[in-house]
């Protein structure tokens, strides 16, 4: 039995680190073949109201120039990108998708005049998301990873204020602050829900709220798997 559970979670964590790595490859690949045909790809990035600069609301986060800039990169999308498939496999690809596109649409109506590139923004995102996301439900479980996450990125923070001008804080910001309204749009399907008994009246509440699975396999909870 504890040799099947641990396949079913080895399997459920390969499964859930599946898109991160596809993105990470892709990023990669951009990298590396840029620099060795020594191809300028800053122009893809994101340029702030500036036609030329809409194909970067998709494409800013493939662009790195530096190698410092997507090792610095690498990392936390692989952590934080598997621990999102892992842990709110529901909603992951829907908040991965909304992560890519709006915060840059944000940046693009009010970032400075230059370009904008690197998938930082992202990151901020991801840390925002599953910070809340812990916070707003009160789950255990949840909250344990909001803690973890604070623990690994929480320095992080100050890089949503302007700071050093060389950095997108625009990014930054638009990511977290994204982040946080997903957490908050989503956080109902992560609280455990629980029938209350047929002794309460109309006037209560339909059901209480919960953050420990039951042990009854016959309760009504949302599932967080």
């Amino acid at each position: 039995m504890l040799s099947c559970k641990l396949a079913m979670e080895k399997k459920r964590f390969f499964i859930a680190s599946f898109v991160p790595m596809l993105f990470l490859i892709t990023m990669w690949s951009i990298f590396l073949l840029s620099s060795f045909f020594n191809v300028d790809i800053v122009k893809l990035g994101l340029y702030p109201l500036k036609s030329k600069g809409l194909i970067g609301i998709i494409t800013s986060h493939f662009i790195h120039v530096e190698f410092n800039h997507i090792i610095s990169n690498t990392v936390p999308l692989i952590v934080l990108g598997t621990l999102l498939f892992y842990f709110y496999p529901e909603v992951a690809l829907k908040v991965l998708l909304i992560l890519l596109i709006i915060p840059n649409i944000i940046v693009w109506f009010i970032g400075r005049p230059s370009y904008h590139i690197g998938s930082s923004g992202l990151i901020y995102g991801l840390v925002s998301y599953m910070f809340f996301c812990g916070v707003f439900t009160g789950n255990k479980s949840l909250l344990s990873i909001s803690l973890l996450v604070i623990f690994l990125y929480g320095s992080i923070i100050w890089a949503i204020f302007p700071i050093d001008y060389k950095i997108s804080w625009e990014s930054h910001l638009a990511g977290f602050i994204t982040g946080m309204v997903l957490s908050a749009i989503f956080k109902d399907k992560y609280v455990y829900k629980e029938k209350l008994p047929e002794w309460y009246t109309e006037d209560d509440e339909k059901y209480a709220y919960k953050d420990e699975i039951g042990e009854n396999e016959n309760d009504e909870y949302c599932r967080n798997n």
